[in-house]
């Protein structure tokens, strides 16, 4: 037969078919990060180190590492947020940590935001960059530095520029991973109210 021998495909009528499934909004919220979602955020975070170069990392955090990282910043009273789905899964953590460890250093701190691959490309960066700037100020933090990889981060400079981030320097070629070298740009933002 040809094909216009065949005849058309019948459909119901409106009032007859079955209505399309509603897609399920992305939703999430925003808490402290607690020791428990340390297995999850180190799950996120050693994606990065083995798929990417927007961290120099080349070997994978233990959990014993992210324990004692975790201690730390909480020591330091500094923010550590974690955005979860409501079935409680983690989508994404963000945390500042100290810029240096000299004292006149003490009010200024590099922020750190990484999301899960679901996660990505829905402005749940946006919300949880927002949330660390706040809690932050509210911490008494003066200056935040964001240090970001030159090559494969282009999104994460844009977005810190959104929240009045401006570019300060840039380092050629500090870093090698996989057989590359990389830059990074330095941004920063001043937090004084």
């Amino acid at each position: 037969m040809l094909e216009e021998e065949y005849e058309p495909r019948r459909r119901l009528p409106p009032h007859l078919r079955k209505p399309p499934t509603p897609e399920t909004p992305f939703a999430f919220t925003m808490r402290d990060a607690t020791a428990a979602d340390l297995p999850d955020i180190r799950a996120i975070y050693n994606h990065y180190v083995a798929n990417s170069m927007v961290t120099f990392d080349e070997d994978a955090m233990t959990l014993a590492e992210w324990r004692s990282k975790f201690a730390y910043l909480q020591r330091l009273q500094l923010p550590f947020i974690v955005a979860v789905n409501p079935t409680g899964q983690i989508l994404g953590y963000a945390l500042c940590a100290p810029w240096k460890q000299k004292r006149a250093y003490r009010f200024t701190v590099e922020s750190s935001i990484y999301l899960g691959a679901a996660a990505t490309g829905k402005g749940l960066g946006t919300d949880l960059l927002g949330e660390l700037i706040e809690r932050s100020k509210a911490a008494g933090l003066k200056e935040m530095l964001a240090v970001i990889a030159d090559k494969g981060a282009e999104s994460s400079i844009a977005l810190h520029e959104k929240f009045g981030f401006t570019e300060v320097g840039r380092m050629g070629r500090v870093g090698f991973k996989f057989d590359r070298w990389i830059g990074t740009v330095l941004l920063q933002k001043s937090l004084k109210r």
